[in-house]
C-alpha cells in the first residue's frame, strides 16, 4: 500500500482551460488527470485530495469517484462546497471527509489543508523534519506573497496541485522534490 497526495484536479472545470492551456477539451484534461491517477494508484492505495476535486462539472462527482483508484480522503477546498451539496452520503465516496487532517506518517505530522498556512502544528519547530503541511490552492502560480513567502520561510509546507506534480498523485518523497525543483531550492 501507498500513500499519495494531490489538490486541485479541478475536473469538468471548464475555465481551468485558461491556465492549463495543453489542453484542448474539459474531457481531454479530465481523461488525462484520470489516466495518470489510475497508472499510478491502486484500490488498497491511500489518496488524499487537498481539494477543489471538481467545479462546475455537468457531471455528478460519481462519474470521476467511480473510475479513480484507491481509497480516498478529501480536505474541502474552496470550490468543492458546489459539487458536495449533491452527495447524500460522503462516506459513500470517501473515507474521510475535512476541513483539515492531521495525520501521522512514517514519523512525520503531517498537517492536511486545501489552504497554505502560515503556522501548523508543529510548524515552530520543522527544522526537527517531523512537522509538515501539505497543501493547495495556488496552483502552479508564483504570486510573490504566497509562493515567495513560503519559498523563503516555509520550507516544510508542499504544494500538492497537480499543476507541479506532473498532474498525478505523488508519495511524500516524489513531493518534497518535486516542490524543491518548482521553489528553486538547493537539495
Amino acid at each position: 500500500m501507498a500513500v499519495y497526495y494531490t489538490a486541485d484536479l479541478h475536473l469538468g472545470h471548464k475555465n481551468i482551460l485558461q491556465v492549463r492551456t495543453q489542453f484542448q477539451s474539459i474531457d481531454e484534461h479530465d481523461a488525462f488527470l484520470l489516466d495518470k491517477w489510475n497508472e499510478k494508484v491502486t484500490d488498497s492505495d491511500e489518496v488524499y485530495i487537498l481539494g477543489d476535486l471538481s467545479y462546475k462539472s455537468q457531471y455528478h462527482i460519481s462519474h470521476y469517484l467511480s473510475r479513480m483508484k484507491g481509497r480516498k480522503h478529501l480536505v474541502i477546498g474552496n470550490h468543492d462546497h458546489t459539487w458536495m451539496k449533491n452527495v447524500k452520503d460522503m462516506s459513500e465516496y470517501f473515507e474521510t471527509t475535512e476541513n483539515l487532517n492531521i495525520i501521522k506518517f512514517e514519523g512525520k505530522l503531517i498537517t492536511l489543508c486545501h489552504y497554505p498556512l502560515l503556522e501548523w502544528a508543529g510548524s515552530r519547530h520543522a527544522d526537527a523534519g517531523i512537522y509538515y503541511l501539505i497543501h493547495g490552492h495556488i496552483h502552479g502560480e508564483k504570486h510573490p506573497e504566497t509562493y515567495g513567502y513560503i519559498k523563503e520561510h516555509r520550507p516544510h509546507a508542499f504544494n500538492a496541485g497537480v499543476d507541479v506534480n506532473g498532474f498525478e498523485p505523488v508519495t511524500f518523497e516524489q513531493l518534497k522534490e518535486n516542490n524543491r525543483i518548482w521553489y528553486g531550492r538547493e537539495e
